[in-house]
Formats: C-alpha cells, structure tokens, sequence
C-alpha cells in the first residue's frame, strides 16, 4: 500500500491520499460479517489504519483548538462512527496532559443519497435551532463527497455565528464536479469510488462492517432500492 498512498501538508492538508489505481486488500487477509459474502470487492482502508489516522487528526485538532470550548456537530449517519472515535481520542489526550479541550457533541442528519448516487435533493434533519454554536467553536466531522452538501452545511451553520467553524472529514473523494471545498482535518482523500463500512452505508446496509470497503456490483444489486 505504500507506494499507492501519498500525504499531503500544508495549507489545508489533503491527509493520507490514495492513489486511482489502488486496489485494496484481498477480503481473505480480514475478518469481517460472512453475511456479506460476495457483496464486496475489497478491504480498502483497515479499521486499524483507520484508528491510527484519527488519533493524528485528534493531535492536530487538540494543537490548534486547545483550551477553546469547542461544540463538535456529529453529521448522522454516515459520519457517526469517525465522530465518536475522534471524540474518544481527543478526551483520551485531554485526560492525559495538561492541555485540554473542553466540549460537547451535538446532532445533525444530512440525507441526499439514493443507492450510490448522491443527489440535489439534500435534507438537514436537526439543523433547526443552532443557537448553541452562537459564539463557540463549531467542528462539524463528516464525510465529504462532491463538497456541494457541505457548503450546505456551513452555510447553515454560519447564520448562527459561531465563533468559529473547523470541519473535520474522515474521507475526501476525488470527484469530477467537486467543489474544491476541503475540511480542515481531513483522514484520506480517495479515489471516486462508492465504500462502505465504518458506518457508511448503501440503503442502510454494511454499517457493521468496521472497516471501508467497495462495494461490489452483485452488493448494490442486492441491496438496491
């Protein structure tokens, strides 16, 4: 995997890049729920490689936010998982040094997807009333596809004038029409493949599969709506 992946600094990290023509790792090298079998074509990103990237990203969200009291909006469902272990590892470094980084969670959910296409047609479910973030440090952890929903997002987020708004991203994919919109923290950047797992889903299904995978085409016809 070594010589398929890149990692991007300054400015605005692109994070650990893989590369168009990375193939994955053979389903056989992992466990995961056989009642996926034949629904996948590969182990894209490891659960573990996932855990280790975000403790990093904890490390530089704790560097640059610390000691601000800060509200992260967890974007439901997709992001719920990446948000809870960023969570985790910020109170884990918090607990164990003397720079800490006060905060609460809060909910959103963004729905604008039908099988594997993502459409215009975007709903924010929770988003009525913000007035929480008036005056805070707002830090959104989502997952970021094209970059038009989450110009959506921190549009909305801003007319409750939050101090200030970091989005942190586990995933970024390399699409066509992106709209060069990238998060402040972001995990890796991908190719435009359709993955799943660690709580991404296809018509709900593979939430239960910790690690990301792509899925295959005999998987989205399986479970296609």
């Amino acid at each position: 995997m070594a010589d398929d992946l890149t990692i991007q600094t300054g400015g605005k990290e692109r994070g650990i890049v893989i590369n168009d023509d990375w193939p994955g790792y053979s389903l056989e090298l992992f466990n995961y729920p056989k009642h996926y079998s034949g629904d996948l074509e590969c182990v894209y990103i490891p659960h573990g490689v996932i855990m280790d990237r975000t403790e990093r990203l904890a490390r530089n969200i704790m560097g640059d936010l610390g000691d601000h009291d800060i509200v992260v909006l967890c974007v439901l469902k997709a992001g719920y998982q990446f948000c809870a272990d960023l969570v985790e590892r910020i109170k884990a470094l918090s607990r164990n040094s003397d720079h800490t980084l006060p905060m609460s969670v809060n909910f959103i959910r963004l729905k604008s997807y039908v099988n594997d296409q993502s459409t215009e047609d975007l709903h924010i479910v929770g988003a009525e009333d913000l007035s929480f973030l008036t005056g805070k440090v707002s830090s959104p952890a989502a997952i970021v596809d094209t970059g038009k929903t989450m110009k959506t997002l921190l549009k909305h987020v801003e007319a409750f004038r939050p101090k200030m708004i970091k989005v942190a991203g586990l995933l970024v994919k390399r699409v066509p029409n992106s709209s060069g919109c990238l998060p402040d923290y972001v995990g890796f950047e991908i190719p435009n493949r359709f993955v799943v797992g660690y709580a991404l889903d296809y018509n709900e299904y593979f939430r239960d599969l910790n690690h990301i995978c792509v899925i295959s085409e005999s998987g989205k016809l399986k479970y296609k709506v």
